[in-house]
């Protein structure tokens, strides 16, 4: 049988000579998804690269008095540096520069004019130089004049253009979207393209004369290739389309692009139409991302909101950030990022959940067994329930990655993470060493050393360093076949090995302090902050006494609120759960994301009364079957003791929405 074949990539990027978290997102997205087929053995191909022509590059290097080639080799550096800190493994790196690219790109021009798809025209119209767009005289006028994607000055360009017929092939395009509800995700991306072009497509201008840093038109030297049938084009070149590569054979069509949602237009309209024209079959998905926002805007040079991820992963660690971008946004929607949000998902899921069970289970393994794991022997009470998430984590994490939902595939995993430590709790190795119950002790031991080993695989794809440390810890380095997607099954680990009690792999992080706050605290204010603490925690402790002793919740600190991740929900629809008069059975959509969710509300609210409301909900709740329902989250309301109840719902702020 013949090994399974997987091509995903990036959109090449433009060089841009600042670099920023959001460059990041996608890469780090089709690298983890590349590792993860590879690890489910297939030949796996990764293509990303850097698309350098055009005239904002050229300005751009003649303001800096360099040639443009000149100009773009140093950013490129750049973008492969940061590709590397980021352990990007990726299959090839094309640049629209290389003559392997420009050959291909010359080629498909050729064959669309002689078969009548390109002909001379004279264009005018609205250009953006810093998006390499072309605007109709509708957008420009909804965008009030500038730029509708970047809000940026509008050049008014006439001259001589060579066009790409596009509307011959819109039906084409619409039969085939609507044939493969699939080809273009989220689903919210796919409706609008849809509606886009029904509207009418106009040919597309694809030469420009007024400058010259681009790829010649064949026998029209004076024209220039515009940017998206050159730069669209990398997807086939980069495979030897035109040469006979047997890499064209092999892999395409490509089975995911990720693209961010600005140029989601370009590879689900123009690109499509592009491979219908050339007799080539399209690719089998077209995934968009949302943005990453900072004080909720997109990330730009001009706004001054740039993130620096080589400053990030010099202070956090490229893993930990990795872990951050799949795991903090769903793929599909935009996300807020900062600093302040980055610290607590590090702290929460990787010191204070992963890096702790390693921590607790090498230190007891080290305590009551001499640092040696020994065979599991008598069972307990508790350990069905983690056995049954080795049996059934594995297949749901991968039913999450085959839909892009990263953030779900990794809270997949942590449901392995969250229930070791809670049975750690449950089985209390240490009363059992205590009462000389040795040969469940040692049952609890293996089943702590065996979650690890079954999380640590399957965090592989997401964070390429991590594993290798937990299994050095484990005393696992150098049992490779225990490192395996196939090896996830209970019992590997051999009786006798020896641990080796390492560092924390994820020590806490502190919250940036203010500068103003100045020199570090001297040792008397330090002594005289220890009595203080001292004293609230005795305080606190009276008074989650007489809390307990009133049926009132204990404090929590702010580390405790938040691990509870409340977003905007709106109901999709609604309906009484059968023989249970309380209960009303949601469906909902959270961003992108949609679940089902059982609420006790039905005294209170009729289902019509709910349908197309923004509700607030707990997001990551543990999911629990209530009369058979799979409930995935809880809605929030508020109540009174005369019995009054009401849903928390919001008004101005979107689906997805996070409630802080």
């Amino acid at each position: 049988m013949s090994q399974p074949t997987f091509y995903i990539t990036t959109p090449i990027y433009y060089p841009s000579a600042k670099l920023h978290i959001g460059h990041c997102y996608t890469t780090v997205a089709a690298d983890t998804m590349t590792r993860y087929k590879k690890m489910r053995g297939y030949d796996a191909y990764f293509l990303t690269g850097s698309d350098e022509h055009g005239q904002k590059i050229e300005r751009s290097a003649a303001a800096a008095g360099m040639e443009p080639l000149q100009y773009v080799d140093g950013i490129i550096k750049n973008f492969k540096e940061l590709w590397r800190k980021f352990d990007i493994d990726y299959s090839d790196f094309i640049r629209t520069t290389e003559p392997r690219h420009e050959e291909v790109v010359a080629e498909v021009f050729k064959k669309l004019q002689t078969q009548g798809d390109i002909y001379l025209g004279s264009y005018e119209g609205h250009y953006c130089v810093s998006c390499e767009t072309f605007f109709t005289e509708t957008q420009v006028k909804e965008s009030e004049g500038k730029c509708p994607d970047c809000g940026g000055p509008l050049d008014t360009v006439k001259e001589e253009s060579y066009f790409f017929r596009m509307d011959k092939y819109a039906d084409r395009l619409l039969q085939y979207i609507d044939e493969h509800p699939d080809f273009i995700q989220p689903l919210s991306r796919r409706n609008e393209m849809v509606n886009f072009i029904k509207q009418g497509l106009e040919d597309l201008s694809i030469s420009r004369t007024t400058f010259s840093w681009g790829i010649p038109v064949p026998n029209d030297p004076k024209h220039v290739i515009y940017v998206w049938l050159d730069a669209l084009t990398n997807y086939i070149s980069a495979l030897g389309y035109t040469k006979g590569d047997e890499r064209f054979e092999k892999y395409w069509p490509a089975d995911v692009h990720l693209v961010g949602k600005d140029i989601v237009r370009f590879h689900t309209i123009i690109w499509p139409i592009m491979l219908m024209a050339l007799d080539l079959p399209l690719p089998k998905k077209v995934f968009a991302h949302g943005w990453i926002l900072v004080n909720e805007g997109k990330m730009s040079k001009s706004k001054g909101n740039v993130v620096d991820p080589m400053v990030l992963a010099d202070k956090y660690s490229t893993d930990a950030l990795r872990y951050f971008l799949l795991r903090e946004f769903i793929f599909g929607s935009d996300g807020n990022y900062s600093e302040e949000i980055l610290i607590n998902r590090i702290n929460i899921d990787l010191a204070n959940d992963f890096g702790n069970l390693l921590s607790r289970t090498t230190a007891m393994i080290t305590k009551f067994q001499d640092g040696v794991i020994e065979a599991p022997r008598e069972k307990t009470e508790f350990d069905d329930e983690l056995l049954e998430l080795f049996k059934t984590v594995p297949e749901e994490m991968a039913a999450y990655m085959e839909k892009l939902e990263f953030h779900n595939a990794l809270a997949a995993i942590w449901k392995i993470v969250g229930k070791a430590n809670k049975y750690i709790d449950e089985a209390a190795p240490w009363a059992l060493n205590k009462n000389g119950e040795k040969e469940k002790l040692a049952t609890v031991l293996y089943n702590m050393a065996e979650a690890l080993r079954f999380s640590s695989i399957l965090l592989t794809p997401f964070m390429p360093n991590t594993p290798a440390k937990v299994w050095a810890q484990l005393g696992l380095t150098e049992l490779s076949h225990l490192h395996t997607w196939d090896s996830l099954e209970y019992g590997k680990i051999p009786a006798g090995t020896k641990i080796d009690r390492g560092e924390p792999i994820f020590p806490r992080l502190e919250l940036p302090k203010d500068d103003s706050e100045g020199e570090e605290t001297s040792k008397k204010e330090a002594a005289k902050a220890a009595k203080k603490a001292k004293k609230e925690a005795e305080k606190a402790a009276k008074k989650a006494k007489e809390a307990a002793e009133n049926g009132l919740k204990p404090e929590i600190t702010i580390d405790d609120f938040a691990k509870v991740e409340l977003r905007v929900a709106t109901v999709l629809e609604a309906e009484k759960v059968e023989n249970a008069d309380k209960l009303l059975k949601l469906r909902i959509k959270v961003g992108e994301d949609e679940r089902t969710l059982v609420a006790g509300i039905a005294l209170h609210y009729r289902p019509e009364e709910l349908v197309g409301k923004n509700v607030v909900m707990v997001f990551n709740l543990k999911p629990a079957k209530l009369r058979g329902i799979e409930s995935q989250g809880m809605v929030l309301a508020a109540s009174d003791d005369e019995g009054n109840l009401q849903v928390l719902t919001v008004d101005k702020v979107k689906c997805g929405g996070r409630v802080k």
